[in-house]
């Protein structure tokens, strides 16, 4: 039987109540004494840092542009049969944090997900990737004319027949071997493979709010598509998984239980995707 790293958490005590959007607090007291040391940072791409069935590293493509943004990527390879979580994989699952907090003359980052996979085993339903898998990391800098060092904590949970953490901190200079030619093209696959502008034919939007649900009205490009849509929920707030619950006038209807939080009274924009059978895919706030 598989037991997932909250229930793990629950039953040792570090999370006696979980709640039900996951937080990383338990899983960093847990390991913060396993954490690798930071390296110099001495290349525009970290070394693979290894752990029970994945290893990580960090990609970028060279210094900052004329408006101070770094483009990376966050590839994650994952042994035969691992997986591992969406930003918000739901109440069996546990969300990756990146924190890039100790870099320097970073004012901020974006992380951005390709489209994900729903699961469902012993440990519940969840959202994620059973696929070697990269995040597209955009990284802007507070002054454009000085360097930038990177200092990422990755924190993330994989899962095979049991679940486990893995922690690793990664550093890079960007403007070191800024045109190498095997980074950038990492870079520029991993955005390339992201999900989509949500556009007029195919996109999702807020439809109903009420204290048990959160209703969204979904555009396909056919309108009888198999489609899955994924939302995260803000901070304060959890979600189940959306269903489909029917169409009309050509929108697809879905429904997205509401666990916690009050989302009738109002809520901070609420990312989504919204993916094909055939693996299409488009991002963005409802």
């Amino acid at each position: 039987m598989k037991l997932s790293l909250r229930s793990h958490l629950a039953k040792t005590g570090i999370c006696g109540k979980c709640p039900p959007m996951w937080k990383f607090i338990a899983f960093a007291s847990l390991l913060a004494s396993a954490a690798p040391f930071s390296r110099p940072a001495v290349a525009a791409s970290s070394p693979w840092a290894a752990g029970t069935g994945v290893k990580v590293r960090l990609v970028t493509s060279g210094g900052p542009d004329a408006e101070g943004r770094v483009k990376g990527a966050l590839s994650i390879e994952l042994a035969p049969g691992w997986k591992t979580y969406w930003r918000d994989p739901g109440d069996a699952g546990v969300p990756p944090r990146i924190d890039f907090s100790d870099s320097r003359n970073v004012s901020s980052v974006d992380v951005a997900y390709p489209a994900p996979h729903r699961f469902s085993d012993e440990g519940g339903i969840w959202a994620g990737y059973k696929k070697p898998v990269r995040f597209g990391l955009t990284l802007k800098a507070t002054d454009p004319s000085k360097p930038m060092e990177l200092d990422a904590k990755v924190f993330i949970g994989v899962c095979q027949s049991i679940c486990v953490p893995f922690q690793a901190q990664l550093a890079v200079d960007p403007g070191k071997d800024a045109d190498d030619l095997t980074d950038a093209a990492t870079v520029a696959e991993t955005f390339a493979a992201l999900p989509a502008a949500p556009r007029e034919d195919f996109n999702a939007i807020e439809a109903k709010k009420t204290p048990a649900a959160l209703s969204v009205s979904a555009t396909l490009p056919k309108p009888n598509a198999a489609a899955e849509l994924f939302v995260a929920a803000p901070e304060g707030y959890s979600f189940g998984p959306p269903k489909r619950i029917g169409s009309e006038s050509g929108k697809v209807a879905f429904s997205v239980p509401v666990l916690a939080g009050d989302i009738a009274a109002g809520a901070p924009r609420i990312p989504y995707t919204l993916v094909l059978q055939g693996g299409q895919a488009v991002a963005g706030d409802l």
